[in-house]
């Protein structure tokens, strides 16, 4: 074919595409009203993995999976938005890795809400403020964000999503590398890159900042100076990048939480948290959570915090693998509320890694 005969093409598939993405986003609409009438959650993050598994399924190249995926991100996210005006409040501000994350489960169709706390983004999801929040909850590198797990306790809120994403830390400036005098960081950018910056940039004056946001401002602002921070940051603030990937883990994961009112169905494979108070005596956690090995369900996480109300009381923080409704898990958290002062569901949601 010619040059003028493959456009010609595209013309012609361009507008088949046009047709079956509005039909397609006709039929959302329709759901949509059917699930409004219902008293139902708009999103659904059951039926959101659904269709990538199947689309994916039905790839056969050139384009990759994870393009088809963003792809489709986008198609849903535009059709959210028409279906209702959403809000997502995210733990701030804008251009922050949390900011990313956000963007990567909702798309860039929605209205998106930066909060200045982890606990500004629960309030603005129980005062319905929002219709979802994102918050972090544990680096691969770093380990979990407290605060987090704190919230949940006074919250009547769910998970009902989790979003893994990359963290991929780069050098950004105006100025040359050479020349740089200042590098602002926050410091759990600063604890990712350590290793890198004592071995390329050892007599930089290293300032604390409050975001990594806040660290790209500042360095646009001001001459020989640099921020860390992810690329949404440097665009924001026209900041160059100077050098990209420089964490020193190169398996530097960040695991964030969706928050909302009502939890997903099952999808066969599923991930619930947990919440518990064990009775202060001793063996009495390990009796509990006996109940997942007894069940044969894989507990992939336990973390404790102290519970602020009474000295050297803690609460502990699981999670297993399947969903809550499954009659196996069911079971093991019954057997769980037997040795514990209570047991909470924070939620069930599809297992994405």
């Amino acid at each position: 074919m010619s040059l003028s005969e493959h456009r010609q093409a595209i013309d012609q598939l361009d507008a088949e595409i046009v047709k079956l993405l509005n039909e397609r986003t006709r039929h959302v609409l329709a759901i949509g009203e059917i699930k409004l009438k219902a008293g139902e959650e708009i999103y659904a993050p059951h039926r959101e993995r659904a269709v990538f598994e199947k689309v994916c399924a039905l790839n056969q190249g050139p384009i990759t999976g994870e393009q088809l995926r963003t792809i489709y991100r986008e198609i849903m996210s535009s059709a959210l938005a028409l279906e209702k005006t959403m809000t997502i409040a995210y733990f701030g501000p804008e251009a922050t890795f949390t900011h990313q994350a956000a963007i990567q489960k909702f798309g860039s169709s929605l209205t998106y809400s930066a909060q200045k706390t982890i606990g500004d983004v629960f309030t603005e999801v129980s005062k319905r403020s929002a219709d979802y929040g994102v918050v972090p909850v544990e680096n691969s590198t770093e380990g979990v964000v407290t605060h987090t797990l704190d919230m949940f306790v006074d919250s009547d809120l769910k998970i009902v999503s989790q979003i893994m994403l990359r963290i991929q830390q780069c050098l950004m400036s105006n100025s040359p590398m050479a020349k740089l005098k200042k590098l602002y960081v926050h410091p759990q950018s600063l604890a990712q890159c350590r290793g890198w910056l004592q071995k390329h940039l050892p007599r930089v004056e290293i300032i604390e900042t409050s975001s990594n946001a806040r660290s790209a401002e500042m360095a646009a602002a001001e001459k020989f100076s640099a921020a860390l921070g992810g690329v949404l940051a440097a665009e924001k603030y026209g900041l160059n990048v100077l050098a990209q990937d420089i964490q020193d883990n190169a398996v530097n994961v960040t695991r964030f939480l969706v928050l909302g009112r009502r939890c997903s169905p099952p999808t066969g494979d599923d991930r619930t948290s947990l919440m518990v108070s064990v009775a202060d005596k001793a063996g009495a956690l390990h009796e509990a959570i006996a109940a997942f090995r007894k069940n044969k369900i894989n507990m992939t996480k336990i973390e404790s915090r102290p519970s602020k109300r009474k000295a050297w009381e803690y609460f502990f923080f699981i999670d297993c693998a399947g969903h809550f409704q499954e009659p196996k898990v069911a079971k093991a958290i019954e057997e769980l509320g037997r040795h514990c002062h209570f047991v909470k569901i924070l939620g069930s949601y599809p297992n994405t890694e």
